[in-house]
Order: structure tokens, then sequence, then C-alpha cells
């Protein structure tokens, strides 16, 4: 068990934005159903301090939901579906831009998104909750797809097919739902939609929303890490001569350390995490310490 609960920590230490994003969805999700899911009937109670809510008596109070609702998911076959879609569609980003932007762009989408849900259920005198990540997900698709249309993805017992169609499908089938069934979260789909869209054309004229949400992350580490630098002290200088010996020791100790890292991160690159022997992950484990 130990030995499972090392390699999810390592995993999550060398992985990127997507696959932390993933670790924290599902967390999530499992502490929800320690607190949230009521066995007897067999569903998720969120409380309105975590699901967003179209009542503007209670998302005005608890703004903060604009944000937590996106890492919740109304059971399995939710959170099952949004991660592989989020891994898809993440990885695909990733290879055009940077991991502090995907991260910028879930957090923004989900702002944005949640807004737009409120808004929409106010003027159409409706009244709900929703949780889950589909709408930032959907941002992070539509993003990528805007940006590289015809991109070739390969799909299981389909082939090779062009991104846009892929997502030009998954929009039709929201707005073909969004008087059916789960209104206030096809709406959350659109406008997530809508926002990729739009972070991707004003990036292209030079504005980068992610720095937002980066710049604000960036001042709270400043704010709440070490305001002022180690005080100056005098010292005197110790112009003895150090032993050769002993320098050069030390750098091939570093060296070596070094080139055994080095070559077990570029295994992992070729190979995947899972190829590494027990000794090399312990030993990884004990490095990144």
């Amino acid at each position: 068990m130990s030995s499972i609960i090392d390699d999810l920590k390592m995993q999550y230490k060398l992985g990127g934005m997507a696959q932390k994003l993933i670790y924290w969805n599902v967390a999530c999700f499992l502490v929800s159903l320690v607190l949230f899911y009521q066995f007897r009937v067999g569903a998720f109670d969120f409380p309105n301090w975590i699901a967003l809510s179209s009542d503007p008596s209670v998302f005005i109070t608890k703004p903060w939901t604009l944000l937590t609702y996106a890492f919740f998911h109304d059971g399995f076959g939710h959170i099952f579906f949004n991660m592989i879609v989020l891994n898809f569609s993440s990885t695909l980003f990733l290879t055009f831009f940077s991991q502090k932007q995907l991260l910028g762009l879930y957090i923004l989408s989900s702002i944005f998104a949640g807004i737009a849900f409120v808004l929409g259920y106010y003027f159409l005198n409706l009244g709900a909750s929703i949780v889950g990540a589909s709408a930032a997900i959907m941002a992070i698709l539509v993003a990528t797809t805007t940006y590289q249309p015809l991109m070739n993805v390969r799909l299981l017992l389909i082939g090779n097919v062009k991104l846009w169609h892929i997502t030009l499908v998954i929009i039709i089938i929201d707005l073909m739902q969004i008087r059916i069934e789960n209104t206030g979260g096809h709406i959350a789909h659109l406008a997530g939609a809508f926002f990729g869209f739009g972070f991707i054309k004003l990036l292209e004229n030079g504005t980068d929303l992610s720095k937002i949400f980066s710049n604000l992350i960036e001042f709270f580490v400043n704010l709440f890490g070490k305001s002022k630098s180690t005080p100056f002290k005098k010292v005197h200088k110790n112009y003895k001569k150090p032993v050769a010996k002993l320098t050069t020791s030390k750098i091939i100790t570093k060296d070596k350390t070094q080139q055994q890292i080095d070559e077990i991160l570029d295994k992992i690159s070729k190979s995947g995490y899972d190829c590494l022997t027990k000794e090399e992950k312990e030993f990884l484990f004990k490095a990144g310490k």
C-alpha cells in the first residue's frame, strides 16, 4: 500500500499541470463520496458553499463557488468522462501552450462559465445548482481547436479526423440538449467554449488572459513568502587555500547523483514511469525531497 502511495506522489510531483488537475478533481470527488453522498437515495447532496447556485442571494454571499463547483462531480460516470476529455484536450493544448496558460484557462473559464450560468438562469427565472469541470474542459478543447483546427486526431475504431470535427460534434450535442435536460450545465458548457475561443483570439493579438491568474498567484506567494532577505552579516574571509582533494570529491559526488537522476528522467520520458525498477523509484523519491 505504501508503495502505491509513493508511486502516486512521485507521479504527481513529476507530472504536468494536466495531471495535477486530474488529481485535484479525483481527490475532491473522493472527499464528496464521504461527505455528500446519500447512500439511501444513491445521489449527491452538495451544500451551497460548494455547488454553484443560480440563486443570486446565495451566489453573492458565496462567490468562491464560482471556482469550487469546477472541481466536484455528480457521480462516477460524470467524473470518468470528464477526466478522459480533460486528459485528451489538455495534452493537445500543451502541444502549443504552457502549463501556466493551461491552469489560467481552466480557472478563468470556470469563473466565466459560472457567471454565465447564474445570469442565464436569472433571466430564464429558473433555479438550480451545478457542479463539474465540463465548462473548463470545453474551454481547453475549443481553445486548442481555434488555434489548430486542422490538426489530425486518431480515434479508436474511426481513424484520423480533424480536431474541429470532434469539437463541432460536441458543441452541436450541447445545443440540441440545452432545452431538454441539464439546461444550466449546457449553458455553462457553451460559455466555456466561447471563453476558449476568445482566449486564443486575444492571445493572437498579444493579450494573455492567463497572466491575470499567474500574477495573482505570484502576488500571494510573495506576500506570504519571505518578505525580507537574510540580514547581512559581516564575516571574516579565510584565505587558507582549501584542500583540493575534498573539493574534487564533493563535485564528483554531486555529478554522479545528478547524472543518475538525468538517466532515470530520460528513461521515464521514453518508456514511462512504470518501467522504473523499485530501486530507481526509491532513489528518485528520496532525491526529490
